[in-house]
């Protein structure tokens, strides 16, 4: 798996290598060399090509100029721009390059840049190797002078092609934790990431700035990241995930999944979040749902239904949870919340269903079965939940029962306590996040939130956006690299609430299913964009590309 790391986990992972044995001249070879590599598979034969490396200071100047003599050793035309970097004796990489008489420019020799200009119109490729992962200062005069040039000579111009630009480890002006941009950045094609890459490049606004995103080996072992606990979802890690489909399977091999969804104001979230689970490869999809609601639109002849009491039109109450309860027996997940309403019946049913009701009322419930000579329900043990998706109006009531006692006896410690630890998976955009935790901001990172959100809860947390982080009770984190217009429309959350719920069915883990189904709705949402562009698109079209998905990762 692709480790993510902050600023401060890869300074450590650093000097634990040295410790163990690897040295710092020896970690910026190899650096220099992994980016000397990339460099050139972008640039094809480097024959009669021009590169220049923008040198900074520090670290990130130094694998600058090793990827700069290593270039000009395979042939390529390579000048230096030399940025604030004094001359030393133990700088023996500079010395190399010298030894070779590899083209330099002095920053402090070009004050309005006329230099650098010019040399931004000869080459092919930009090395920026002006500051690294550990810049946090906002960029401003000589500096941000480098990098405003460089942006503009990036520009569209018809009269010939702009430059390639590969930055190493982050863009100058991009903060490695965060992904803020410090007043200016530069604008990269590719971004070659020396060992972990960094957490900032994947979140917004930098991974604007970043480009493609490379990583390259500098000799960390195992041991130097066993304790990096935060992964990137990449293809090798989805495709680990894919639950198994034996010749000789039949429906209940890949079972059942539940979904109590849809209202009189929502009902395509039903639709949509049924067929999310049948198009992952769930066996069997039933709809729980109110009487008024059985012809919601579109829906999957394929999708079987249960019909629930409405405490009024189009609205479920605790009557319905009851209902439910009372048919979970041999499902293997339960989906509920999509476009389910907030209602004060809606609400008391999700009290019931959930078991969140205070303890005297939620050790028994009565399903409305009726026996002999009475009319009086039978009163059974409530079943233990299935795994469960919780969704849209689910987490709102959620919030609402933590946030506002008044309504309930329940409060924020005792939702969670009651909740069966580590069986749910919650999915809340932002605003649902900001919602459960009470909070007019989130003003942590994403990943800290999602992490701090998951242990304090003890469930898994799918914080979706741009760039989604899925958290589990232990603290693991993995981010899901797949910002896409196409995907910014109404009802795709309930397509992966629905994919989510069709894995567990599968008997995958409740993180790796958030996992699993992230991938796959990120990568249907990515057929969905080639195909069809990313504007106009609907949360219906990724459907029939989550088979396709699929049907990708299974290939060699």
């Amino acid at each position: 798996m692709s480790k993510i790391v902050t600023a401060e986990q890869m300074r450590a992972i650093e000097e634990a290598a040295v410790a163990r044995g690897a040295t710092w001249s020896g970690l910026m070879e190899q650096a220099g060399a992994g980016v000397a590599r990339v460099a050139l598979e972008v640039s094809g034969d480097p024959v009669g090509r021009r590169a220049l490396v923008l040198v900074g200071p520090g670290n990130n100047g130094g694998d600058g100029l090793v990827a700069a003599r290593l270039l000009h050793d395979a042939g390529m035309q390579v000048t230096l721009f030399v940025w604030r970097r004094r001359e030393t004796v133990e700088d023996i990489n500079w010395r190399l390059c010298r030894e070779r008489a590899i083209t330099e420019l002095a920053a402090a020799d070009d004050p309005q840049g006329a230099a650098l200009r010019a040399s931004l119109a000869r080459v092919d490729l930009v090395i920026d190797a002006l500051l690294g992962y550990g810049a946090n200062r906002p960029v401003e005069g000589e500096l941000a002078m480098i990098i405003a040039t460089l942006n503009a000579a990036r520009a569209t111009d018809a009269r010939r092609t702009k430059p390639y630009v590969l930055a190493i480890d982050v863009p100058t002006g991009v903060h490695a934790d965060s992904g803020a941009v410090l007043g200016n950045a530069v604008r990269a094609d590719l971004t070659v990431s020396t060992g972990p890459v960094k957490r900032g490049l994947l979140f917004y606004p930098a991974r604007a700035y970043a480009g493609v995103l490379r990583s390259v080996d500098i000799g960390l072992s195992p041991a130097d990241l066993e304790s990096v606990m935060t992964d990137m979802i990449d293809i090798e890690l989805a495709r680990s995930l894919l639950p198994p489909r034996p010749p000789d399977s039949h429906k209940g091999t890949f079972g059942k999944v539940l979904v109590v969804a849809g209202s009189i104001n929502y009902p395509g979230a039903a639709t949509l979040a049924t067929a999310g689970a049948a198009r992952v490869g769930a066996g069997l999809v039933t709809l729980a749902v109110g009487r008024s609601q059985v012809y919601s639109p579109g829906r999957l002849p394929e999708i079987t239904l249960h019909i629930l009491p409405e405490a009024e039109p189009g609205v479920v109450g605790d009557a319905a949870a009851d209902e439910v309860l009372s048919i979970l027996e041999g499902y293997q997940a339960l989906l509920v919340g999509p476009g389910l309403g907030r209602e004060k019946a809606t609400r008391a049913f999700l009290e019931r269903l959930l078991g969140l009701q205070s303890p005297r009322h939620r050790g028994q419930i009565g399903f409305r079965i009726a026996t002999a000579g009475s009319e009086k329900p039978v009163v059974k043990q409530r079943p233990e939940l299935p795994f469960t998706v919780i969704d849209a109006d689910g987490l709102n009531i959620l919030a609402d029962l933590i946030h506002h006692p008044e309504a309930t006896d329940a409060t924020s410690g005792t939702i969670w306590n009651r909740l069966p630890h580590g069986r749910c998976v919650l999915t809340p955009h932002p605003g649902e996040m900001r919602r459960l935790l009470g909070v007019e901001e989130l003003t942590g990172h994403p990943v800290d939130v999602a992490r701090e959100a998951a242990m304090r809860w003890q469930q898994v947390v799918v914080l979706k956006g741009a760039t989604t982080v899925i958290a589990d009770p232990e603290g693991r984190v993995r981010v899901n690299d797949g910002g896409n217009p196409a995907l910014a429309t109404a009802g795709t959350g309930d397509v992966l609430a629905g994919a989510i719920a069709g894995l567990l069915a599968q008997g995958l883990a409740p993180f790796d299913a958030a996992t699993l189904g992230v991938y796959l709705h990120s990568a249907a949402g990515r057929l969905v964009r080639d195909e069809l562009g990313d504007m106009g698109a609907l949360a219906g079209d990724l459907l029939p590309r989550l088979p396709l998905a699929i049907r990708a990762l299974k290939q060699p």
